[in-house]
C-alpha cells in the first residue's frame, strides 16, 4: 500500500477518543478510585497514570489497524482463523445481556438519590429506554456531540468538588512514585486496568470510521485524539482518587459496596458541605454512568453489526448503513430489554460466572491479538509495531491475564 498523504491535526476534530474513553469509565471505575483512595490514600496514584498509558497503546492500536488496513478488526480476527469468531460470539451475547443491567441500575441510582419518592427500577428503565430511543433515531455526529457534552458535565464536576475539597499535593507528587503498601496488590491491578477499559476499547475503531477518518492520512490525528482522551479520563480518576482521599480515609469513611458506594458518598457530601454539593456531585455521577449506557448501546450495536455481517459475508459496509443495519437494530434491542428481567429477578449465579470469566478474558485476547495482526503481513509495513506499541501491548496484555485469571478464580470461589 502506498503511502497516504496525512492529514492535517486539530483540536476541533477531536471526538471518538473522548467517547471510548467516557464510554469505559463509569460506576465501577468511580468506586475503585474512591476506594483506592479511601484505603491508600494517595499511594497508588502512579497506577492511574500507569493505567492511562496502556489505554492510550490499546486504542491507538486498535485505531490504527482500522486505519493503516482500511479494514475492521473482525477483518483481522476472521483472518487468524474461525476461534475468534467462536470466542467473540459468546462473548457479546452474554456481556450485552448482564451489561445491560448493570449499566441501567448504575444510571437509575443517582436518579433515585435525587428523587427517592420514584423506585430504582423506573428510572433503571427510563434509562435504557431513552438509550435505546437515541441512538436508534441518531448517527454518530450527534452521538459524538451528546458524548462530549456529557464528559464536560462529568468533568466539571466532579474535577471541580476534587478542586473544592483541596488536595494534599506534596502526597499527590509522591503517589507518583511507585510503591505497593499492604494489601493493595489488586487494588493497583484495578486501578491499571480500570480507567476506561471494556470492551468498547475495541469499538475505538468504528468510531474513528464513523467520525470521516477512513485511511492512513488520519493517524497521526486519531493518535491526538487518543492522548488528549485518555489524558482527560485520567484527571478525571485521580479527582475521584483525590475525593477518596481527603473525604474517605481522613473522616475514616467506609463506601458501601458496588456503585450503591456512589451514594454514600453524596450522604456524606450532604452532611460536610450541604444539600448543593451532593447534587452537583449527583449530577456528574449520572452523567458518568449514561454515558456508559448511549456509548455502548451505539459503539458495540456497531460490533455486532460488523460481526454478522462478517459472519453473513458483507463486511465492511459504510458505517452509515451499519447504524441503521437490522443486526445493529437487533443488538439495541437486545441490551435493552432482556436484560430488563434480570432487573426483577437477579442475576443467576451461571451466568454471572460466565459473564466474569468471559469479560476478563476479552482484554487479554484484544490485546495479544492487536500484537499478532500488527506485527504481520496483514499491516503495512511502515504502520506495523515499533519497540513502544509492542512493550505497551505486551503489558497490557500481562496485565490483562493477571487480572483475568484473578477474576476467574474469584467468580469460582476459589479467592
Amino acid at each position: 500500500m502506498l503511502r497516504t498523504e496525512q492529514r492535517t491535526t486539530s483540536w476541533k476534530l477531536i471526538g471518538p477518543g473522548i467517547v471510548v474513553a467516557a464510554t469505559g469509565v463509569g460506576a465501577g471505575d468511580m468506586v475503585a478510585s474512591l476506594v483506592a483512595g479511601e484505603k491508600f490514600g494517595y499511594a497508588l496514584l502512579w497506577a492511574v497514570v500507569l493505567g492511562c498509558i496502556v489505554k492510550i497503546a490499546l486504542a491507538e492500536a486498535a485505531g490504527r489497524w482500522h486505519l493503516a488496513t482500511e479494514q475492521t478488526i473482525f477483518d483481522g480476527w476472521r483472518s487468524m482463523g474461525v476461534w475468534t469468531f467462536a470466542f467473540f460470539g459468546p462473548y457479546i451475547v452474554i456481556w450485552g445481556f448482564v451489561y445491560g443491567a448493570s449499566a441501567m441500575s448504575a444510571t437509575a441510582l443517582p436518579l433515585a438519590a435525587l428523587f427517592p419518592s420514584v423506585p430504582l427500577w423506573v428510572f433503571a428503565i427510563l434509562a435504557g429506554i431513552s438509550g435505546l430511543v437515541f441512538v436508534w433515531f441518531n448517527q454518530y455526529a450527534v452521538f459524538e456531540k451528546v458524548m462530549t457534552a456529557l464528559v464536560g458535565v462529568m468533568f466539571v464536576t466532579v474535577v471541580g468538588l476534587a478542586v473544592y475539597i483541596g488536595p494534599d499535593f506534596g502526597a499527590l507528587a509522591a503517589g507518583l512514585v511507585p510503591s505497593s503498601p499492604d494489601e493493595s496488590l489488586f487494588n493497583t491491578l484495578g486501578l491499571i486496568g480500570g480507567v476506561g477499559g471494556t470492551i468498547t476499547m475495541a469499538a475505538y475503531g468504528f468510531w474513528v470510521n464513523a467520525k470521516g477518518w477512513r485511511n492512513a492520512a488520519w493517524i497521526r490525528m486519531m493518535r491526538l485524539d487518543n492522548r488528549v482522551a485518555y489524558i482527560t479520563t485520567g484527571v478525571f480518576v485521580v479527582a475521584m482518587l483525590i475525593v477518596g482521599a481527603e473525604m474517605l480515609s481522613a473522616g475514616r469513611v467506609a463506601l458501601a459496596e458496588g456503585s450503591e458506594g456512589l451514594v454514600s458518598l453524596a450522604d456524606v457530601l450532604e452532611e460536610r458541605f450541604g444539600r448543593i454539593v451532593s447534587v452537583v456531585f449527583l449530577i456528574g455521577f449520572f452523567s458518568a454512568a449514561y454515558t456508559s449506557i448511549i456509548g455502548v448501546w451505539h459503539g458495540v450495536s456497531l460490533m455486532f453489526a460488523d460481526f454478522v455481517g462478517n459472519i453473513r459475508g458483507k463486511a465492511n459496509r459504510p458505517v452509515e448503513e451499519r447504524e441503521t443495519s437490522w443486526e445493529f437494530r437487533a443488538y439495541l434491542l437486545w441490551l435493552t430489554f432482556p436484560p430488563m428481567l434480570l432487573l426483577a429477578v437477579g442475576k443467576p449465579v451461571q451466568l454471572v460466572i460466565a459473564y466474569g470469566v468471559l469479560g476478563s478474558a476479552f482484554m487479554p485476547f484484544l490485546a495479544f491479538t492487536l500484537m499478532w495482526l500488527l506485527n504481520s503481513q496483514r499491516t503495512p509495513q511502515e504502520w506495523r509495531n515499533g519497540i513502544v506499541s509492542n512493550v505497551g501491548l505486551t503489558i497490557a496484555g500481562g496485565l490483562f491475564l493477571v487480572l483475568c485469571a484473578n477474576e476467574i478464580l474469584g467468580r469460582l470461589g476459589v479467592t
